[in-house]
């Protein structure tokens, strides 16, 4: 197991979202392991629209020393994390006064990624830059999500975007 990270009484709330087939339930996943693998106690909540036909997809989750609802409550949300600009202005109000909002990052990675099949890494890899779990928590999530034959190439993504939000 990983090395924890010292509790505190704080909660995070993050909430992604974006359109079917754009890996935001995946970007979550590997958030919450992370989460997880750090110590701390998750909770997590999908919704999914007409997600197979390129709908709305939503994920919630919160974690914290300890979360008893998996729902972030409008104007909670700590880190917006949206991978399409439709959507993002569609759940912008749950952002709290003070959150961070890595819509930006979007231009950054359709610049920087061949591939737009890893946006949802790069911005995981952004928003591990935000919070203070340890890079070999988020990387021991990735090879609990991803098959074998995508791990590595997705490692790289994520480090791409985490040295972007760095700088």
């Amino acid at each position: 197991m990983a090395k924890k990270t010292k509790k505190n009484d704080r909660t995070y709330n993050i909430l992604f979202c974006g359109i079917g087939g754009q890996g935001v339930l995946t970007a979550s996943e590997i958030c919450g392991w992370a989460a997880m693998l750090a110590g701390f106690n998750v909770k997590k909540s999908e919704v999914h629209g007409m997600a197979q036909r390129g709908g709305s997809v939503e994920s919630h989750l919160r974690f914290g020393k300890k979360v008893y609802s998996p729902l972030v409550p409008e104007g909670d949300v700590d880190y917006l994390v949206s991978f399409h600009k439709d959507e993002h202005q569609r759940l912008k109000g749950f952002l709290k006064s003070g959150g961070t909002d890595l819509v930006e990052y979007l231009a950054d990675a359709e610049k920087k990624l061949e591939d737009t099949r890893g946006l949802n890494t790069f911005l995981i890899g952004v928003l591990s830059a935000r919070l203070d779990l340890p890079q070999d928590c988020w990387m021991k999530a990735m090879e609990k999500v991803f098959k074998p034959q995508y791990l590595e190439q997705n490692k790289k993504v994520f480090l791409e975007g985490r040295s972007v939000a760095q700088k």
